[in-house]
């Protein structure tokens, strides 16, 4: 078969349409290529989030940190001691800008403020402070840098703007600014129709395939000049430049001075120190057994209530004094024994009562002597006793007193209550005095000082009682009294027993609270590197009491080390 070498009526028009219609389409699709808006915006990249910030200054020296603040053209200072952190207040501070010495004014809340001109200039302005406080006069130096402010406006088109050809703006002005969406719809099914009509002609094919590559170069190209896959340019970068506490990306965390005093955080220079060593123990609380007791039923019974009730938990008790009564059980086989003996018993009371009265009768006659009269008696009041005494077996409860002198620490009965033999019903306690129980799994520790740390962090100082001669679970245990115990101690409280092993050891004594976790569980501590950085230092440390511990490795002799509000710090993100 043979084509026509010319192409039927209206074939021309065809193509025409269809070349007509890549250009509408790539007409419509240039705003989405090119345009902006859905976070596809090319114009100028946002500024670093606190970039500028607040334009700031830290100085240090041996004796003094200053840390200089600056808003519009006051400059506020916080001054600090280097050794510990401590505010310093009651200074004289002055500041030398531009070979002008400015005083500073003392504020309230204990910083100092300084108010020129000269220190709003844009650039590097080179401040000395002067310091004369407690500690002595010193002389820091440092430059303030202010730069210049960013407009953040931003300008349409941008740096990627994209000029359209008067033809096309015309023609997207006259249809209107399509949505990105539908106009990449229309814009395929446009190509895809040119393409369709254009290839009907064998003469149009290479100039559709031609035109086809080309349109898909241009979107592709488009395509890899965005930007990241959210088409957006880079994120801002986070710097300290203002008052908010941050964790920077190497780990170290920047608190601002107005933060620092906020949370106190307090330092230490790390000194070599020789101290005694000292051993972890699991103990508890335990009552003084010579100031306090169990109160317990010996035969068991119904619990009777006394004439002032019931003891409560806390109540003060003296020695002796009755806490309950025990009504004892008798069962069915006794209950018979004992009415048989009482009967036996006022059987006999009987006669004895008989032979009394026919002896009396005889003295009275003077056929009877006085003696078998008192003779009788006598027996006859002995029997009326044991008469009492077994029947009280059935009527008198036992009687429950308390042990010594102290207060109610537990009870476990009600009135009525059924108890057995032996159930212990009340515990007295002295509050005032308290020993401490703890186990060893290794020789008995031999130093001298011993304290316990109880878990909401209170120290207790303890004085050794015993050591067991025979193992317990195969431990030692070992027995402490309690120094004044607080008044918030109780028994059976668990508590960490630091006791002193008679070795030395050396290293860098810290205070308990310096030392923190990390994400890891690991020991660390956090070293005061800069006026307002804090970095991370791993350590390995050994307990010395309740409330010191000695690190061994991890910090370096001179080196400040934050005291207090480490565990805060260590909470910043």
């Amino acid at each position: 078969m043979t084509l026509p070498k010319t192409d039927a009526p209206g074939r021309p028009r065809g193509r025409a349409a269809g070349l007509a219609m890549m250009i509408l389409a790539i007409c419509l699709a240039t705003p989405a290529i090119a345009g902006g808006g859905d976070d596809h915006s090319h114009g100028p990249a946002p500024a670093a989030v606190a970039a500028q910030g607040t334009p700031r200054v830290a100085m240090q020296s041996d004796l003094y940190q200053v840390v200089a603040t600056l808003k519009g053209d006051r400059l506020t200072l916080y001054v600090d001691r280097s050794e510990d952190n401590e505010p310093v207040t009651g200074a004289t501070v002055s500041v030398t800008v531009e070979g002008k010495a400015v005083p500073a004014t003392a504020n309230a809340d204990g910083t100092y403020a300084v108010s020129s001109s000269h220190l709003a200039k844009l650039g590097s302005n080179d401040l000395v402070i002067q310091v004369a406080g407690p500690d002595g006069e010193d002389l820091l130096i440092g430059s303030l840098v202010v730069a210049e402010a960013v407009s953040a406006a931003a300008r349409p088109g941008g740096a990627h703007a994209h000029t359209d050809i008067p033809f096309l703006a015309h023609l997207k002005e006259r249809l209107g600014q399509p949505e990105p969406g539908r106009a990449w719809a229309l814009a395929v099914f446009a190509v895809g129709l040119a393409l369709g009509l254009a290839l009907r002609s064998r003469r149009m094919r290479p100039a559709a395939f031609v035109a086809g590559a080309v349109l898909v170069v241009a979107l592709t190209g488009t395509a890899f000049a965005h930007g990241g896959e959210d088409h957006d340019h880079d994120a801002p970068t986070v710097v300290p430049g203002s008052n908010t506490p941050q964790r920077l990306p190497d780990g170290s965390v920047f608190v601002p001075k107005p933060s620092q005093r906020i949370l106190e955080v307090r330092t230490t220079t790390a000194t070599p120190t020789e101290v005694e060593g000292a051993t972890r123990l699991i103990g508890k609380v335990i009552p003084d057994p010579n100031r306090g007791g169990l109160v317990q039923s010996i035969g068991g019974g119904r619990v009777i209530a006394p004439e002032a009730g019931m003891p409560r938990l806390g109540q003060v008790v003296r020695k002796g004094e009755v806490l309950a009564r025990v009504e004892r059980p008798i069962i069915q086989a006794d209950q018979a024994i004992v009415v048989e003996k009482v009967g036996e018993i006022e059987q006999q009371i009987g006669l004895a009562e008989a032979k009394l009265a026919r002896a009396r009768k005889l003295v009275a006659s003077g056929a009877g002597t006085a003696i078998s009269v008192s003779d009788l008696e006598i027996e006859l009041e002995g029997m009326r006793r044991r008469r009492a005494a077994v029947s009280d077996i059935r009527t008198t409860p036992e009687t429950l007193t308390a042990p010594a002198d102290g207060v109610i620490a537990s009870t476990r009965v009600v009135a009525g209550q059924v108890v057995q033999p032996q159930d212990v019903l009340f515990q007295v306690v002295h509050p005032g005095s308290l020993w401490v129980e703890a186990l060893s799994f290794e020789d008995a520790p031999t130093g001298t000082g011993t304290t316990a740390l109880t878990v909401d962090g209170a120290t207790l100082k303890l004085e050794p009682k015993g050591v067991s001669r025979a193992l317990q679970q195969q431990a030692t245990v070992l027995q402490f009294a309690v120094v004044d115990p607080p008044d918030n101690l109780r028994v059976g409280q668990p508590v960490t027993v630091l006791a002193a092993t008679g070795t030395s050891a050396t290293g860098i004594v810290l205070p308990r609270n310096a030392v923190v976790r990390g994400t890891g569980g690991e020991a660390m501590v956090w070293r005061h590197a800069a006026p307002e950085r804090f970095e991370p230092r791993q350590v390995r440390v050994e307990p010395v009491d309740a409330t010191r511990v000695v690190v061994r490795a991890g910090v370096k002799e001179g080196e400040r080390v934050v005291v207090r509000g480490a565990d805060l710090i260590n909470q910043i993100r």
